[in-house]
């Protein structure tokens, strides 16, 4: 169904927050996103502050409402800063809401229009997980900035991290709720599973979890979904929950052509980074063969390497971003695999505990 309705890419993700303002600025100045784009009081919004910001082909909207009752308000205080909306670039809006609601979608934002003097901008909004929408976008008669409303916004030069793409959005959901989301992208947005973990795949000594990979036809959207698991501790994905109170995004993967050059970038514009023990990279090219990168400069940025039938992939994964262990960060370069580190998940999620044990929630 994806190819009848052409679910094409990631449009963008609308990221509810605290302080739009101070967002775009920890954006601009931590990750390498330029604010292009921005709509508030001074505009006529008079509800809203949102600012665009753009690296690559990503783009997150910022929001925070300008009312403590507004609707905005309410879900940052209850889940803190975090990604609230996965809007889809389709190329017919209404053909794509109303199969989706046809087969059980609930409506958030019926199909709407809105046009300025730079064209139409049509969208609609259906539920997801937890509190998270998804939005359907369709720009074929949009030559705006970002969409009827929002006015260009330039920032002084700043440093591109490198950047390319969205490569996957990864949701957590309570125990026992991951086959009904499965259910929910393959039968209502025609996914398909691409590859399921389970507890006996993903687990520590402390914890488990279990996971199941969603993707279109042409693979370009990725949508995984984990599910705690019963383990000896408290799963980052129980943790997530509880402190997300509820289901929700848990981290974005953002692809990059130089791993090794943006995480050097990052690392020096301050973001921090999951640490992995030196003992990793013992022997490293011999469990997963040659790659075209050092392995010492691999070891002293903390870039873990997997390897599948298919290539080779580099990834490494921020701490949360913000006091709350919830959202967090990953950049992902690869080389012909399309896997999701699958070899890593025992040292990731060993990093991750280490964490947790530091907050006393292990």
């Amino acid at each position: 169904m994806s190819d009848a309705v052409s679910i094409q890419s990631f449009d963008h993700l609308e990221l509810y927050v605290g302080n739009a303002k101070q967002a775009a600025m920890f954006y601009d100045r931590g990750f390498g996103f330029q604010s292009i784009a921005y709509q508030g009081l001074d505009t006529g919004t008079r509800d809203v502050a949102s600012y665009v910001m753009q690296q690559g082909e990503i783009r997150l909207v910022l929001s925070s409402a300008l009312d403590p009752s507004h609707p905005i308000s309410l879900k940052t205080a209850k889940h803190g800063d975090h990604v609230a909306l996965i809007a889809l670039s389709v190329s017919d809006v209404d053909r794509i809401f109303t199969i989706t609601t046809s087969r059980g979608a609930l409506t958030a934002v019926p199909p709407t229009e809105e046009t300025d003097e730079t064209g139409t901008y049509r969208h609609a909004t259906i539920y997801g997980y937890g509190n998270t929408l998804i939005k359907f976008v369709q720009r074929d008669r949009y030559h705006g900035v970002f969409a009827p409303g929002f006015v260009p916004r330039s920032t002084q030069p700043h440093l591109d991290a490198g950047l390319i793409k969205i490569d996957h959005v990864v949701g957590n959901v309570e125990k026992g709720q991951m086959n009904h989301w499965v259910q929910f992208f393959e039968n209502v947005l025609g996914l398909n599973l691409l590859v399921q973990f389970d507890d006996r795949t993903i687990a520590t000594d402390y914890s488990a979890l279990t996971s199941s990979v969603m993707q279109n036809a042409t693979g370009a959207i990725k949508l995984p979904i984990n599910e705690p698991a019963i383990g000896k501790g408290k799963s980052q994905i129980q943790e997530f929950l509880e402190y997300n109170h509820g289901g929700g995004v848990q981290h974005v993967a953002y692809l990059t052509r130089d791993i090794v050059e943006t995480v050097t970038k990052l690392k020096d514009l301050g973001i921090e980074f999951l640490s992995v023990p030196s003992s990793y990279y013992t022997d490293l090219e011999v469990r997963i063969g040659r790659i075209d990168q050092s392995i010492e400069q691999l070891a002293k940025l903390g870039i873990l390497v997997d390897r599948d039938r298919e290539g080779y992939l580099l990834q490494i994964f921020t701490r949360p971003v913000q006091d709350r262990p919830t959202l967090f960060f990953e950049i992902i370069e690869r080389h012909g695999s399309q896997g999701f580190g699958e070899g890593n998940f025992k040292s990731l999620f060993e990093a991750i505990e280490r964490e947790q044990a530091l907050r006393g929630n292990l």
